[in-house]
């Protein structure tokens, strides 16, 4: 039976995407000193004595509750269009970043979500402040307080709201989103807490934190739920972090017992990588097989277009297949991640995904870097492993492949690392471009090592000319040679 066929009974829908709301005044904005000298305009314009300190004490209802402090009932919708025709001219330039909002709301896009500001302000004006400090929100959202504040979160499906109001904790509840509080408004981290809040902090500095741990902790229950949906599994084992952490958190959900863990063997396996791949699987009690696969018989394969990793990854996956169907296996797996999905184009996902194969860590919205950090969390020896591609994928598209090519470039790239082994190198890769080569090592190693030395010893594997890329390792930087890489996606 293919794998196509069987949906898990107790999975349905992946994890939701990460959406994290803010409210604006007073948790990513410090807007007390351009408020404050609107509202001295007001209080010059008209007479009337306003404390002004004590306005900007109280940042977060609505802005005519706050004029009907100060001004007859009849007068309040009068001065708050006078106030908004001051704003953009006075209060704007004055308003500055809250500490860590820079850092806050890279962690979110690091972990591949989306941001809302939600906030009583008008709209307009929140746009304004958004736009003139450059601060990268998805969406801008005004005129709204309280619980009132759920309506958009729950339109936009946000499940965190970060606030430094009580009235934004009742927006949260509204919302079903977890209410984090910052204690950087009117209301002390004792006041928040008591009033319900689900985490405060004292400031934004501590969000990315949290968050990274937060975030990883729901991805992981997700995984291992998901994981748990099946009886048996085939890991498509390539050694890499990836795919060992995949394999690791499959053991852990099902029984080492039930998982098997394939490293397909062929020419565009480097050498060095089996061994290594045999003593992580035993680590973890699990089965493991060495298929051999013969990508290098499909034509699409060896033409070597845009389109290469297609033809690889179907041999793979129709390698597999026979193994699952032999010992009974529900599924195959991938270890295609969060990042992968999105990045460059990848045409061995669709060929993955068309046969029938399954990408749980993708499914979960793990990330590279929340795979390296909860791989170093559970003690496995692959957390910090460099990433390490097909050799396939170190020949120019374009350049038919061999076995024989594949040969030299494993061989090349491996005297290059053993060359830099005192360097504590990281990544090396021997890119043929021909009669030529490109080396690439990490670039912190650029102009520390002899780059003259390591020209010579690519050269002695073959190649007729090489030269060190001055702009160090890239991964997958020969897609940057495709003349329509959108063609392949």
């Amino acid at each position: 039976m293919s794998t196509a066929e069987i949906q898990p009974p107790s999975v349905t829908t992946d994890l939701p995407e990460l959406v994290v709301g803010f409210d604006l005044d007073m948790t990513l904005i410090d807007s007390r000193p351009g408020i404050g000298a609107v509202w001295d305009l007001l209080a010059a314009e008209t007479g009337v004595p306003i404390d002004t300190d004590l306005v900007v004490s109280r940042l977060g209802p609505p802005l005519t509750w706050e004029m009907a402090n100060w001004f007859p009932e009849d007068q309040v919708d009068a001065m708050v269009a006078r106030y908004r025709e001051h704003y953009p001219s006075h209060a704007i330039t004055g308003s500055l970043p809250l500490p860590g909002v820079a850092e806050s709301l890279a962690a979110i896009r690091a972990l591949r979500g989306r941001t809302v500001v939600v906030s009583a302000k008008y709209a307009p004006s929140v746009k304004l402040h958004l736009d003139h400090l450059g601060l990268d929100v998805d969406e801008p959202i005004g005129d709204l307080h309280g619980a009132e504040k759920g309506i958009a979160l729950r339109e936009h499906q946000a499940t965190i709201y970060v606030g430094d109001h009580t009235a934004d904790i009742d927006g949260a509840r509204a919302a079903g989103a977890v209410a984090v509080s910052v204690a950087t408004g009117p209301f002390t981290a004792d006041e928040l807490r008591a009033y319900g809040a689900d985490v405060v902090l004292n400031d934004l500095t501590e969000f990315p934190a949290w968050l990274d741990e937060y975030v990883l902790e729901q991805r992981l229950e997700a995984l291992m739920e998901r994981l748990s949906g099946y009886q048996s599994m085939v890991v498509a084992f390539s050694g890499g972090a990836d795919s060992a952490f995949l394999l690791a958190a499959a053991a852990r959900a099902i029984g080492p017992a039930n998982v098997v863990a394939a490293t397909a063997v062929s020419p565009s396996l480097p050498v060095a990588e089996l061994e290594p791949a045999a003593r992580f699987a035993d680590s973890v009690g699990v089965r493991h097989v060495t298929p051999h696969t013969h990508e290098m018989d499909r034509e699409g394969y060896q033409a070597n277009a845009g389109d290469r990793c297609y033809f690889c990854k179907a041999e793979l996956v129709e390698t597999l297949q026979p193994i699952a169907d032999e010992f009974g296996i529900d599924a195959i797996a991938t270890g295609t991640n969060a990042d992968d999905a999105i990045a460059g184009f990848r045409p061995g996902i669709r060929a993955a995904f068309e046969r029938g194969a399954i990408t749980p860590l993708r499914d979960a919205r793990l990330t590279k870097a929340q795979i390296r950090e909860a791989s170093r969390s559970w003690g496995l020896e692959t957390s910090d492993k460099p990433a390490a591609a097909c050799l396939s994928s170190r020949i120019a598209y374009g350049i038919r492949i061999t076995p024989n090519l594949l040969v030299r470039v494993d061989r090349a790239e491996q005297a290059v690392r053993d060359h830099l082994a005192p360097y504590g190198v990281q990544n090396v890769r021997v890119r043929d471009l021909g009669e030529s080569a490109s080396i690439e090592i990490d670039a912190g190693l650029l102009g520390t090592v002899d780059t003259s030395a390591l020209v010579e010893l690519v050269r002695a594997e073959g190649f007729a000319a090489a030269a060190v890329d001055p702009r160090g390792f890239r991964s997958g930087s020969m897609n940057e040679r495709l003349p329509d890489p959108e063609r392949y996606r």
